[in-house]
């Protein structure tokens, strides 16, 4: 797929479940039907998408994306300008400067909500806003307005997400069923092992699958390279520590190990399983070293994507997805000082990781809120991106331009294809493709398109296919303001304020006092209660899903 920020989130404590709602948001597992790929624009009659009859009249929608690094505005390139013209719609982007969850809860409090909002499914304000009546149900929409959103639409998601009053309230983007894994084989995990090329070769590409091979790696690269061209080498990189704790010391290393989301039928305690507190205490015992550098503690994305842009991590567990931009930079100016995946961390049996693909609940889902200025050109224009023929153009751009077609299928034009690998920034401002315009991508239905992946991420999107696993049953998620889901949050965030201490710990006793305390804590908040609930709700998922 292409560079487009896909956030692949396994969200939650305890088997990294993040149990959605009352409703349970299941559906069956019907398989997405092949779509055919008729001219919409050209259709008339009651039959004809709305999109096609609204153009004529212009009109502005305010779209919230609850990320704050998100900055790609609409107009002014090829596919927004594209689109513009096509369905009458301008957008005005609006994402928070800062917290997310407080910008988000301030227009939740003052019923100030946007014509669209785009946020994570695991969010607790997408419940919310459904159970204070803020948003619209999609299909109510649907049926009032344009029928052709299910002509459109996926089944397996809209099942997914229609609740038990029957209404959906929100489409989702990337999402995938397990049989879209069984029949792609160009569907791959996100999550990677990523070591500085020249320098991981100087070292004679060392094995590091180990925890003693690791911490030899680690040393040497210390030793024999402290110095980047832009600054002092971070030996150990990783994600941003949030108030969830940090993906790249928890749930990504946790399935480079195999930790299993499931035991003898039940949720499984992955937090405290033996292989990855044996990795856990590595980790601790290297930054006792003075391997774990202050930076990853602290450093917001910005900053480790000009660090990564610079080559200045030796090894990280990262999504791979997050850095194309930087990797391709320096790819145009040194080929041999990229970023390639390798095999990471393993347990001491060996066993391959287990790295998953979103599942059916996607990445982000998209709602139109009740004080939607223009709900009818609101479900228009998702109709609009979710349709093959939107698809097409945020994800090639517009035939002529930027891809011409050739013996039925589209090839990208060499000058598009050179910026793209060369300048993200420049080739968003210019045509906007490739979807920069993420919000409702439908990575499944893009492989058709599917170019030749640029040299400098080939290895990256190809190093993970073999350890492809489906895991979308642990996408759903506990009642909101039951007990259970109340426990839950809060003993996410203890984790979230334990996992500094145990890396930071001075003394291995210190870990496991902290690690302790933390088991002790967890219990006391209700995690049986807890990770009964949710093997109810896992179970109830795998029937659906057909697993």
């Amino acid at each position: 797929m292409g560079e487009n920020r896909t956030r692949y989130r396994q969200a939650g404590m305890a088997l990294a479940v993040f149990l959605f709602a009352a409703g349970l948001f299941f559906g069956s597992a019907a398989h997405r039907e092949e779509q055919p790929r008729t001219d919409a624009a050209e259709r008339t009659g009651e039959d004809a998408p709305a999109w096609t009859r609204l153009a004529d009249e212009e009109v502005t929608l305010d779209w919230y994306i609850n990320y704050s690094w998100y900055a790609t505005p609409w107009g002014g390139n090829l596919v927004s300008d594209e689109i513009t013209k096509e369905t009458g719609v301008r957008v005005n982007f609006l994402a928070p400067l800062g917290n997310e969850t407080e910008k988000l809860n301030a227009m939740i409090a003052a019923d100030t909500l946007p014509d669209l909002l785009t946020l994570g499914w695991w969010e607790p304000q997408v419940n919310e806003m459904v159970e204070k009546d803020l948003v619209y149900a999609l299909n109510e929409l649907a049926d009032d307005y344009d029928p052709y959103f299910w002509e459109v639409a996926d089944p397996a998601a809209v099942n997914w997400y229609t609740r038990e009053d029957g209404n959906l309230y929100a489409y989702p983007n990337s999402s995938v069923t397990p049989q879209d894994v069984e029949e792609n084989d160009l569907l791959g995990s996100n999550e990677t092992f990523l070591v500085r090329k020249d320098i991981y070769e100087a070292l004679g590409c060392p094995d590091m699958t180990t925890p003693e091979g690791f911490a030899d790696a680690v040393r040497a690269a210390a030793e024999r390279f402290p110095e980047t061209e832009d600054g002092p080498l971070i030996p150990i990189g990783a994600h941003m520590f949030t108030n969830e704790g940090n993906v790249s010391f928890d749930k990504y290393l946790m399935n480079f190990l195999a930790v299993p989301w499931e035991k003898d039928g039940e949720v499984y305690d992955r937090y405290t399983d033996p292989e990855y507190i044996r990795w856990l205490k590595l980790f601790r015992q290297l930054g006792e070293e003075g391997y774990l550098f202050d930076d990853i503690f602290v450093d917001s994305r910005t900053q480790m994507e000009e660090k990564l842009e610079q080559g200045r991590y030796f090894c990280m567990i990262y999504q791979y997805t997050d850095m194309l931009s930087q990797q391709k930079l320096r790819y145009a100016d040194d080929p041999g000082s990229v970023y390639m995946a390798v095999e990471g961390p393993r347990n001491a049996a060996g066993d391959d990781p287990t790295l998953p693909v979103t599942g059916v609940s996607g990445w982000t889902v998209t709602m139109i809120s009740k004080s939607c200025s223009d709900p009818e050109r609101a479900i228009a224009f998702l109709d609009y991106l979710i349709s093959e023929h939107g698809q097409m153009i945020t994800c090639l751009g517009v035939e002529g331009v930027t891809y011409d077609m050739a013996d039925g299928r589209p090839v990208l034009r060499g000058e598009v294809r050179q910026l793209l690998d060369t300048d993200r920034e420049a080739y968003n401002e210019v045509y906007g493709a490739d979807d920069a315009y993420w919000m409702l991508q439908d990575n499944v239905m893009q492989l058709q398109w599917k170019q030749e992946t640029s040299p400098a991420v080939a290895q990256l999107e190809e190093w993970s296919r073999r350890y492809v696993t489906y895991n979308g049953y642990v996408d759903v998620r506990l009642p909101a303001g039951s007990a259970e889901a109340l426990a839950e949050e809060r003993i996410t965030a203890l984790w979230s304020r334990t996992l500094p201490g145990l890396l930071l710990a001075p003394t291995e006793e210190e870990f496991d006092s902290l690690l302790a305390d933390f088991v002790r804590e967890r219990d006391a908040l209700g995690y049986d209660a807890v990770r009964e609930k949710q093997t109810a709700y896992v179970r109830q998922a795998k029937e659906k899903l057909g697993m």
